[in-house]
């Protein structure tokens, strides 16, 4: 059924408007360009798929958070029990061996870049998604709750773990400086 709201949508206007912050998104959930554009692909796909159904509620742009954080976590879960079928048990880290990231300027920020994403790696997705939304995307921890769809308490419980996961995975950098 086609509202008032839905015939002011015009998708090819929301992904000229929202393609860059989706693809960011998109990159720093999975670690790697090429995932991104798959990623992000899907995205606006699902969106264009689902726009009749788009209430309103909250801005267009976090409904396609929504719907990022959703596709990711769900490609996460389908990949992993796809792994265990083969392989057996496959730690969380053996899915993300590999993932690039473009050059930063200077060895040590790579470096240091490199050191931060193996520490990424080792967060669960809910706890990477948490934590990218909240410290890349500069997200309130209720935007993160309602990109997540769940409650600001789950959010903060998930940003205490990925925080204190990180510290002690990193804590020798802060020894080096």
């Amino acid at each position: 059924m086609e509202t008032p709201l839905h015939r002011q949508l015009d998708f090819p206007q929301i992904v000229r408007q929202y393609k860059r912050g989706v693809l960011a998104l998109a990159y720093d959930l999975t670690g790697n360009a090429h995932d991104a554009e798959d990623l992000a692909q899907e995205v606006f796909i699902k969106a264009h798929r689902g726009l009749s159904t788009f209430r309103g509620d909250s801005g267009i742009y976090a409904w396609l958070r929504r719907i990022a954080v959703n596709t990711h976590l769900n490609r996460k879960r389908k990949k992993a029990v796809s792994h265990m079928r083969l392989f057996g048990d496959v730690s969380e880290t053996d899915t993300w061996e590999g993932a690039e990231r473009p050059p930063d300027s200077g060895a040590e920020a790579t470096d240091t870049r490199s050191h931060i994403d193996r520490a990424l790696e080792q967060l669960s997705p809910r706890e990477r998604s948490a934590f990218v939304m909240r410290h890349y995307q500069e997200l309130s921890t209720r935007e993160v709750a309602e990109a997540m769809g769940v409650a600001d308490g789950t959010v903060k419980s998930l940003l205490f773990r990925a925080t204190t996961k990180l510290r002690s995975s990193l804590h020798y950098l802060r020894q080096e400086s």
